[in-house]
């Protein structure tokens, strides 16, 4: 028997509240998760589902775009049998660009072939490290309400926090060691610039956070300064996170190519799994430790990234723990976490609940 082939692919928005507002970077902020629930139907009636996050002023994306990019690529992808994965990939990256929309249809591909096959992501796609530690990205906020939110999510289990910096220097560095004060060792912390400082502030911004503590920051500088982000990591003030700089496989190889960063954070919101697999892979094979992180997910994309943290190049707090920021989620079951890290084998059972999903459908 022929395996089934690609009958259709299309996307449903829907919208859940946060707990309070995500501020990062320099300007941006989200109140909400206004994501798109991506479905792929095969021949048989195979549904394969994921979760594309599109973020206007990271990736160009908005929920209107991924609807609009999932039926222009509908035409080259229906026919196409689920087992041709050359095929499937060669329609999906014909565009440019669409990073969350190409992301959550490669999930769903892989969603929609495991369960054909009579299987599951968790059998097909899980590796050996089936505990995984998490982090939490805590946003910027008043210095009393960052650390109120930290107080919430160590109580809740995670043990390792993400902060938002790049504001203000002096402000960021007093959260900080209010946080450490807070916390002590038991509590992991680095930091996230969004590409804030610049080559004149970087080197003391980085010699700052060294000495209170925190383990690395991630993307200090604009990724478009490549001479100057290379010669920052020659410095080795502070271990250096891959993240806006090393948006795809190609992007990875310039990285590589200048020496750029100690830890690549890919993200299954915009890489799927085959990149986001790829591109640890090939930086393991170069040294570098690999992290998996969250383009703000709900719960359905929290168990794809979780999955992909399984993998043995991932070595570092994966960003697994957003869910705590949702007022709801999709999801049939909660997503716990408990002293700092995720049993990924545990979630199998959990997937998106239909009525939620009535519940929470934008439009």
């Amino acid at each position: 028997m022929s395996a089934p082939t690609v009958a259709r692919v299309e996307g449903l928005v829907y919208r859940l509240p946060l707990t309070s507002a995500l501020a990062w970077g320099a300007h941006s902020a989200l109140s909400a998760a206004e994501h798109v629930l991506v479905r792929v139907t095969l021949s048989d009636g195979t549904v394969g589902v994921a979760e594309a996050t599109p973020r206007p002023t990271i990736y160009g994306e908005t929920p209107a775009s991924v609807l609009g990019i999932l039926a222009h690529l509908q035409g080259a992808l229906a026919g196409l049998s689920i087992t041709d994965e050359a095929g499937l990939n060669r329609a999906r990256n014909s565009v440019a660009n669409n990073h969350t929309a190409r992301g959550a249809l490669d999930m769903a591909l892989h969603d929609a072939r495991a369960r054909a096959a009579g299987s599951s992501l968790f059998s097909t796609l899980m590796g050996p490290n089936t505990r995984v530690r998490v982090s939490f990205i805590l946003g910027i906020a008043s210095p009393d309400d960052m650390l109120g939110e930290a107080r919430r999510v160590v109580q809740a289990g995670v043990r390792c926090l993400k902060v938002k910096v790049g504001r203000e220097h002096e402000r960021d560095l007093r959260v900080i060691r209010a946080l450490r004060a807070e916390f002590g060792s038991d509590v992991l912390l680095y930091a996230d610039s969004n590409e804030t400082l610049s080559p004149e502030s970087a080197p003391p911004a980085l010699d700052a956070m060294r000495e209170a503590g925190l383990m690395y920051v991630e993307e200090p500088l604009p990724a478009r300064q490549l001479r100057a982000r290379a010669a920052l990591y020659a410095q080795g003030r502070l271990p250096i996170v891959a993240d806006d700089s090393c948006f795809t496989p190609a992007d990875l190889d310039r990285e590589l190519d200048f020496g750029t960063f100690d830890v690549l954070n890919v993200k299954t919101a915009r890489n799927g799994f085959t990149d986001g697999l790829n591109m640890l892979r090939v930086a393991a094979a170069h040294g570098k430790r690999g992290m998996v992180g969250s383009q703000a997910s709900t719960g359905l994309g929290t168990l794809h990234a979780a999955l992909l943290s399984t993998q043995p190049e991932v070595t570092e707090p994966c960003e697994l723990s957003f869910v705590l920021k949702l007022q709801d989620d999709l999801l049939n079951a909660p997503i716990e976490f408990r002293d700092g890290w995720l049993d990924v084998a545990a979630l199998s059972g959990h997937a998106p609940d239909p009525a939620k999903v009535a519940r929470y459908r934008v439009g």
